[in-house]
């Protein structure tokens, strides 16, 4: 299964807006886990936790298909991730930039979201969690606004 450009391209906006949101705030985080971290608590809200589990596995199981970088990551019980952030992940800490590997694993939970969900709430969601953002319909190419 392929990754879309369009869910890849809106995982790499999410990451470029919650670095420079960590910027202000100083998080100390990895920018990848604070995307997921978000989408996770929204999503184990609205699912459930064993919905957001079935559906992390699943987008996890695909981007260690493309990306063997992310063999030591797992989903906890719980839908955190596990491995994700250590010293030892290709994670730039210093810059805390994403890794090839994490940007897949984002842009496969955005893309089964956008299977599941649908485009209208999946960027409702986004827009939920990253207010300050100009969320255009870039998705499927309408160019309107979110």
């Amino acid at each position: 299964m392929m990754l879309s450009s369009d869910s890849r391209d809106l995982a790499c906006r999410l990451l470029a807006w919650e670095d420079d949101a960590g910027e202000a705030f100083e998080s100390t985080d990895p920018v990848p886990l604070r995307v997921y971290e978000k989408l996770r608590s929204r999503l184990c809200f609205l699912a459930g936790v064993a919905g957001f589990y079935s559906l992390a596995s699943r987008a996890l199981t695909l981007a260690k298909s493309e990306s063997p970088e992310l063999s030591a990551v797992k989903v906890a019980p719980d839908g955190s991730l596990l491995g994700l952030g250590n010293p030892n992940d290709q994670v730039d800490i210093v810059r805390n930039k994403a890794g090839e590997g994490e940007t897949i694993l984002i842009a496969r939970l955005l893309g089964l979201l956008l299977i599941f969900l649908g485009e209208a709430l999946t960027l409702n969601l986004i827009s939920d969690l990253w207010p300050n953002t100009n969320l255009d319909d870039s998705v499927s190419g309408n160019r309107r606004k979110a």
